[in-house]
């Protein structure tokens, strides 16, 4: 490794969506930047969300009005910068006469339409359910409102994308060992878990964005003085075989107060979540317990005119969220904001305690801004008219035809996938191939030989897993024969 390659202005340690999003903002305004992540990007919390862009509706009842307003912000940008991976969609609350109040919704919604500007979202209003709904007979009122869904993984990815492209070095599979401070900048060991060979790097200022250890590293690093305490929340979801067939989200509400979302899931499937249950275990396995599915199945079998069983279960998934520590107060109104913690010590040391995906960008923004002092010839910001890579057009179908019209050989519904899973960026897939036999080997689900080199040359992927849950979400109509056959091609490519 040359100096060039192990010298830094920043070190951000977490490969999630707010250390890729601060490696971005950072690269851009001019510093020379390393992203450090253990695992792959998004391995853990920032892969296991409910894959929403939103204001937090439910955030009104305990007066974060704050955090909506900038939320709802935040949804306008990020859905001009990827509109490929945010997605306008409607959400419905069907009435129970259980539910909250309709006076109290209506109230709501009109906060929620009016405390920032609307582009890309329409209006709240009241709709009623005929004989054909999917929902329970005796359902005939709810109101609807819009929010945005997201391809979490890929949007982690898009940042780190990003953040090469203004000279970034991303370093997947590199765990922070040690670190050590003196006054001219941090001296931090790192091992290559692939190559298992350990590395020096050095830097001036250390950001450690490393969500669920995000604490715990600080007590490593700065002592446990200096670390936060964190509520270790656990969220799990369920995936399901689809529960509606219109193209619409639901917000369900619980009688024990709490909301559940049913989001309809890659085309066939539908994403139910999430629980909020108190996490003391392995940060690295979080696992869905009994009690959370009953819990999630017992809210969409009471709303929904099905009886969804275990049996049917496509899939499940658990993520722990980082909340800022509030004694005493229940998990569901804990506040989803964020707190970034400056050490100077010998060199100086920034953590970030708590966040969400949709404020990502702002709180990326705001880490740059409180380190100002140690780069005086830092540049402004800038992400906020930035568009990230494969975002660069104006409407999803308009480019889908040009792409058909410019590769008429390739089939539609892999265009289709390309397109949300990489915007523009599908041409740099299809590269030199004129046919689909260029393509190469089909592994399965029109998962051919060239996007596995691409996702492997240029989006850090190196395991089956790495493809299949977070650059494809390919995962679920995989068998376990084609799951072996890529496992052997990619270990093959690696020797080569």
């Amino acid at each position: 490794m040359t100096k060039s390659q192990s010298e830094f202005d920043l070190l951000v340690i977490g490969g999630g969506i707010n250390g890729a999003g601060i490696a971005a903002d950072a690269a851009g305004r001019g510093l020379s930047v390393a992203l450090l992540e253990k695992g792959d990007l998004a391995s853990a919390t920032s892969s296991w969300s409910s894959k929403l862009i939103h204001g937090g509706l439910r955030y009104l009842e305990n007066y974060h009005f704050g955090l909506v307003r900038k939320s709802l912000k935040e949804r306008e940008v990020l859905t001009t910068a990827a509109p490929h991976l945010v997605t306008p969609l409607a959400f419905q609350i069907p009435m129970l006469p259980e539910s909250r109040s309709a006076i109290l919704l209506r109230c709501g919604l009109f906060l929620y339409d009016t405390l920032a500007k609307r582009k890309h979202y329409g209006a709240s209003r009241a709709v009623r359910y005929r004989a054909d709904s999917p929902l329970e007979a005796s359902i005939r009122k709810g109101f609807e409102y819009w929010d945005a869904q997201v391809d979490d993984s890929r949007l982690v990815v898009a940042n780190a994308l990003q953040a090469r492209q203004r000279g970034a070095v991303v370093l997947n599979r590199h765990e922070v060992t040690d670190a050590s401070a003196r006054p001219e900048g941090w001296s931090v060991a790192v091992k290559d878990h692939l190559s298992t060979i350990r590395k020096t790097l050095t830097c001036k200022v250390l950001v450690n964005a490393a969500g669920p250890w995000v604490s715990q590293l600080d007590g490593k690093i700065a002592g446990s003085e200096k670390a936060h305490p964190l509520r270790l929340v656990k969220g799990s979801h369920l995936v399901l075989p689809k529960l509606s067939a219109q193209n619409k989200a639901f917000l369900l509400q619980h009688e024990d107060g709490r909301v559940v979302f049913v989001i309809p899931y890659l085309d066939d499937y539908s994403l139910v979540g999430t629980t909020e249950e108190e996490y003391s275990g392995d940060l690295d396995a979080p696992q869905i317990s009994e009690a959370e599915v009953s819990y999630l199945l017992e809210i969409v079998n009471h709303y929904f005119n099905v009886n969804v069983s275990d049996e049917q279960i496509v899939g499940a998934f658990s993520g722990i969220r980082p909340l800022i520590e509030n004694e005493g107060e229940q998990a569901s109104r804990v506040s989803r904001d964020y707190r970034l913690q400056l050490n100077r010590l010998p060199a100086p040391m920034l953590s970030v305690y708590g966040g969400k995906v949709t404020t990502y960008r702002l709180l990326a923004e705001q880490v740059l801004d409180r380190l100002r002092e140690f780069f005086p010839a830092m540049t402004g910001s800038w992400t906020a008219s930035a568009v990230l890579p494969g975002g660069d057009f104006e409407a999803q179908d308009k480019l889908q035809q040009q792409l058909a019209e410019r590769y008429p050989w390739l089939r539609p519904d892999l265009i289709r996938r390309w397109l949300n899973a990489y915007g523009t960026c599908a041409a740099e897939i299809v590269g030199a191939a004129r046919s689909m036999g260029d393509l190469g080997v089909c592994f399965g689900a029109n998962l051919f030989q060239l996007e596995v080199d691409y996702l492997c040359a240029r989006e850090w992927a190196i395991t089956a897993e790495d493809i299949l849950w977070r650059r494809t979400k390919l995962g679920y109509v995989f068998s376990e024969e084609e799951v072996s056959s890529l496992s052997h091609y990619l270990k093959q490519r690696r020797q080569m």
